[in-house]
């Protein structure tokens, strides 16, 4: 059964068969029918490739290029984009009909945030970038930026609600388990960082912000966002959990925070939504916010240089049939070269696949952060059978201890 978001709706019975479908018909295409396209794929594509060819196909778009006029992709090509307009549909209908009443709650909430140490800044003079104001991103209707009501949370209710349908239990209970795992991998990862101050970019509602602070509680955690009303649920959000988090509308291209004022500068799913020159512009100011010995870390897709043909075609289906066109073209980048431009030394750049927190004993799961960095068919894909998140960053050479 589908958990509901932290601020929610009361949805009726029918909504709520609705969602639990939408994500069990999500588990099925990604599951079943992913399994089902890559036997073909196998066992019929690739041989008859081979034949013609004298090799296997040796990237993703030749295997995208074989595989599209198939049965079995575009089976599940369609069944996977209606069931995406379908996670909407199952969380839109709610959120309309209790708009003020979600807004009347997230303002109850932010007037306590000051007693919980949080805070909220809005910029209305902030212009949104286009790659979020003129691209429906996930399908979402509206994208993530407008606003319905005064002091509105609409879109931030509907991202936490479409997330949770939209993964079906492979983000954890709380939706949250992207966040929890690389968190807590740096935790474990580097002991040795004792942050004073943490930014977390592109933080939506921030969903993966609050485990920084659940697992760095002495830290001072910051994140930010372009878009208002997700930040406004944001906030309501982590002060209805109990947590001090500063939340604050900004573009992550330009920071509005002074140079070496950070520790940890990290973001999760980020940059994959970004054009090429904003995810150079985001890494320079991560840079330079970064203090002395302070971490560069980011949870994202792993490059396409990494993965074998087949499963680099798989993950790039985003680019091609889900409202994410800048998905690949991040994916073809060389992330070391990425981190070079924007000043950090090539030998201090790390990536690691980590497996899921929240699924996991801490115990083992502590055991497993110096474990190998393996890129198959678990990397970066939501998958029952055991995925691991991929992240990569660096640190900024100095003293973190003299910078404190």
């Amino acid at each position: 059964m589908t958990d509901r978001a932290v601020l929610d709706t009361a949805p009726t019975r029918d909504e709520k068969a609705r969602k639990d479908f939408v994500s069990a018909l999500r588990r099925h295409v990604l599951t079943k029918s992913a399994d089902r396209m890559r036997g073909h794929y196998d066992t019929v594509a690739r041989p008859a490739f081979e034949h013609l060819n004298g090799r296997a196909p040796e990237n993703g778009p030749e295997v995208h290029k074989l595989m599209k006029p198939t049965r079995d992709f575009r089976f599940y090509s369609a069944v996977r984009s209606n069931a995406q307009e379908m996670v909407y549909g199952s969380v839109v209908p709610p959120v309309d009909r209790e708009l003020e009443a979600l807004a009347d709650e997230g303002r109850a909430l932010r007037a306590k945030t000051p007693e919980v140490g949080g805070s909220l800044a809005l910029d209305p003079d902030l212009e949104v970038p286009r790659n979020v104001a003129d691209i429906e991103v996930h399908r979402s209707p509206g994208s993530y930026h407008n606003e319905y009501t005064e002091d509105d949370v609409a879109l931030g209710v509907v991202y936490e609600n479409a997330i949770k349908v939209f993964a079906f239990g492979q983000f954890g209970k709380d939706g949250d388990d992207v966040g929890q795992t690389m968190a807590h991998y740096v935790r474990f990862r580097y002991p040795e960082l004792e942050p004073a101050r943490i930014l977390d970019c592109g933080c939506t509602v921030g969903i993966n912000t609050v485990p920084w602070k659940q697992a760095f509680p002495e830290a001072e955690v910051h994140g930010i966002d372009v878009a208002p009303g997700v930040l406004r649920y944001a906030s309501a959000r982590a002060t209805k959990l109990g947590e001090a988090v500063h939340f604050k509308q900004m573009n992550a291209t330009a920071l509005d925070y002074e140079d070496e004022s950070f520790d940890i500068v990290c973001s999760s799913m980020f940059l994959h939504e970004l054009p090429n020159k904003d995810i150079r512009g985001y890494l320079a100011e991560a840079y330079r916010v970064l203090k002395p010995g302070g971490l560069l870390w980011n949870m994202e897709l792993p490059p396409n240089s990494a993965m074998q043909p087949y499963e680099s075609f798989y993950l790039d289906w985003d680019s091609y049939y889900n409202s994410e066109p800048f998905y690949k073209g991040f994916r073809d980048q060389d992330y070391r070269e990425l981190l070079r431009t924007a000043g950090f030394a090539d030998a201090d750049f790390m990536e690691a696949t980590v497996p899921r927190y929240t699924f996991m004993d801490e115990g083992d799961f502590k055991a497993a952060v110096n474990g190998p960095t393996r890129f198959d068919k678990h990397t970066g894909r939501m998958d029952p059978k055991g995925t691991r998140w991929y992240g990569f960053g660096a640190f900024k050479r100095g003293s973190l201890k003299e910078a404190n």
